[in-house]
């Protein structure tokens, strides 16, 4: 995948200077560490692991917040898993993981780093579909309920113009809380638009959300 160059920026917080930027190559990742507070999919280290994995994919995209060389949140891009109802779909590209360092959250880190992503144009090119699983959420260290961190997620995504859509995709179906958003590029095929409204309800009979 032909992924722009893009640029760093920075913000500044209560409690320093972050950088958000990406795609981060795999050399650069490297050279990068991860905060200890990085565990909502799995230890630090081994999610560390997990990104470097997914910048050596064609289509994978990293994108980062530090300060320093310390990862203090992250945002990926990759194609669904070869099990996911949308890796059948030629055009789909998956917002995977995005993650904030929980010393670090309600600071505007996790918009900037989908500000920043959604700014790269070869998301012009693709269907991107967030799928958010409400067990991965870490509802004790945000102080929020099942119900306010969902709503948190969708307004999130609305900012970069995902939207919650409505399916019948057994692995979102599995709790009322998960989230398939979705945001359709400027130049996706018409042919591929009605492709992926054709998938979202695969059983033809509709599905009220």
């Amino acid at each position: 995948m032909n992924t722009a160059n893009l640029k760093s920026y920075s913000q500044n917080t209560l409690t320093g200077e972050v950088f958000v930027e990406g795609p981060v190559s795999t050399a650069n990742l490297e050279k990068m560490s991860m905060n200890e507070g990085l565990t909502s999919f799995r230890p630090a280290d081994r999610q560390k692991e997990a990104l470097l994995k997914i910048t050596e994919l064609p289509e994978g995209m990293i994108y980062v917040a530090r300060i320093g060389q310390e990862i203090i949140g992250y945002l990926t891009f990759h194609y669904p898993s070869k099990y996911s109802r949308w890796s059948k779909h030629p055009r789909v590209l998956e917002l995977g993981g995005i993650e904030v360092s929980s010393s670090w959250r309600k600071k505007g880190i996790g918009t900037a780093l989908l500000q920043k992503a959604f700014t790269n144009p070869i998301v012009e090119e693709y269907i991107i579909v967030a799928i958010e699983f409400c067990w991965h959420w870490d509802l004790r260290g945000s102080g929020l309920s099942l119900l306010a961190y969902h709503r948190m997620l969708i307004s999130a995504f609305r900012k970069v113009g995902l939207t919650k859509r409505a399916t019948d995709d057994p692995d979102i179906l599995e709790d009322p809380a998960n989230v398939l958003a979705a945001r359709i590029g400027k130049n996706v095929s018409e042919e591929d638009s009605l492709l992926f409204e054709n998938m979202l309800l695969e059983n033809k009979k509709g599905l009220l959300m």
